[in-house]
């Protein structure tokens, strides 16, 4: 078995003997450039698994370097050595295309965690659409280049910033881009950075000691540890608050955190894909944001198509959910009449994949004969589009703006049908077709609506 092969791009010969002596202990073969000709002169004649270079070079820049491989060898990632601190620098290597960087003075056990994840990496290009429950379907010509987006970025460390719209599928692009790269085998966390109360967030990030609060009766982890060696996805990240944003900030930064009631430092090898449904870059100028936290998770920006802007796929994304909910509910998958097709072509989908699927569900448990129509749909007037700036459209009510609160009012409804489905069941004592009778719905209504609102027998 062929050993591999790196080459070692510095002008220090301190830190060429250093790196050759640690890469050789790891079993590995190296080659030698101190300036940027020489080491595109070894590029050219022979191929290498990693490269490492040194920011500054006597005939030019390590970034000279990270452009050509760019351009003739993109299967070799290339790592970029800064100076301590030189973030504006190791950012530039990241967007030009570096998998990843480290600062000088060089961390031994980091240099070696970053070789074996950059060893670790393999063509992912016609992996992205689907890694274990999660897919992303389309072929729209916006899918299919963030397909190839997935694809690259799922070679490198930076840190992506994905944005785009509620319900469009930004935690799927995410979960794609951990999945495809040398972290997929580590963990994939998720948090909704505005579903943690305040005054919970420094523990639920960091972890916290026995005693340290109210309430601390053990050692507990944090999301950051939780996530060890793999990927830390913050979605909403704009709704946290500006205290834990300068800590988010540190632990970035230092790679390390520290946990609430502890003067000890946990180093931390994670990833960090972050998201929301907010324009950041606004949330930056209305001072709601930090601008040095927005500068640290967006070095690349992934943007996430509207379901709107790729009508085209929409007949498949139904049919692909029906097909799961038919499987999950061990029915025979419904039809969709020509009809609904069309109500759903015509549909603007405010709400994108996430208001497709729950359209879908509904008319699932509503259709006659398993062929589902329009009018099973329940789809409302469309409504503007909501990247349209109308200044009619807030709504007021005497001195009051009056936004719809979704959330609550599906809060409400919900526990409305959970009780009235509990004193029919109780009434027909438990009979579940009975109950369904009593209700005017059918019982596969019944099961489903059982399933959804996890009442038990």
């Amino acid at each position: 078995m062929s050993k591999n092969r790196v080459l070692i791009i510095d002008d220090e010969p301190d830190i060429r003997e250093l790196l050759e002596i640690t890469l050789s202990r790891m079993g590995m073969v190296t080659d030698s450039a101190d300036n940027v000709s020489s080491a595109i002169l070894l590029l050219k004649q022979q191929h290498y698994d990693l490269c490492l270079t040194d920011m500054k070079l006597p005939d030019g820049e390590g970034l000279d370097v990270i452009h050509y491989i760019q351009q003739h060898c993109q299967q070799t990632p290339v790592a970029m050595i800064t100076a301590f601190g030189n973030t504006e620098l190791a950012i530039a290597a990241l967007k030009a295309g570096a998998f990843d960087f480290v600062n000088k003075p060089i961390d031994l056990e980091r240099l070696r965690s970053l070789i074996d994840a950059a060893l670790k990496l393999t063509d992912t290009t016609e992996q992205v659409a689907t890694s274990g429950q999660v897919q992303l379907l389309g072929n729209a010509p916006s899918i299919q280049s963030l397909r190839s987006q997935i694809s690259k970025l799922a070679r490198s460390q930076a840190p992506v910033y994905i944005s785009g719209e509620s319900g469009s599928g930004k935690e799927v692009v995410a979960r794609l881009i951990h999945a495809n790269g040398p972290r997929g085998s580590h963990p994939f966390i998720p948090v909704n950075c505005g579903a943690i109360p305040s005054e919970l967030m420094e523990s639920e990030f960091f972890g916290h000691v026995k005693g340290s609060f109210t309430g601390a009766l053990e050692n507990k982890k944090g999301l950051f540890e939780a996530a060890q060696g793999g990927t830390l996805f913050l979605d909403e990240v704009a709704d946290l608050p500006l205290p834990m944003q300068v800590k988010l900030l540190r632990a970035i930064q230092e790679k390390a955190i520290r946990k609430v009631g502890s003067n000890d430092e946990v180093a931390i090898d994670v990833r960090i894909l972050s998201a929301t449904h907010k324009d950041l870059a606004n949330e930056v100028d209305k001072e709601r944001f930090r601008n040095d936290l927005f500068y640290r998770i967006n070095v690349i920006e992934l943007k996430v198509p509207p379901l709107r802007n790729r009508q085209q796929d929409i007949t498949l994304l139904a049919d692909f959910s029906l097909a799961q909910l038919a499987k999950e509910w061990q029915l025979e998958k419904p039809l969709l009449s020509p009809e609904a097709i069309q109500a759903l072509n015509n549909y603007p989908f405010p709400g994108n994949v996430r208001e497709l699927e729950n359209t879908l569900e509904r008319a699932f448990t509503l259709c006659e004969g398993n062929t589902i129509q329009a009018e099973d749909l329940q789809l409302s007037t469309p409504q503007p589009d909501p990247t349209t700036n109308n200044s009619n459209s807030t709504v007021k009510s005497g001195h009051t703006d009056i936004e719809l609160a979704f959330g609550n009012l599906d809060k409400y409804l919900e526990n409305l049908e959970k009780e009235a489905i509990l004193l029919a069941l109780e009434q027909t004592r438990w009979n579940k077709t009975a109950a369904a009778e009593l209700l005017g719905i059918s019982f596969r209504q019944m099961r489903h609506r059982l399933k959804k609102l996890s009442i038990d027998d």
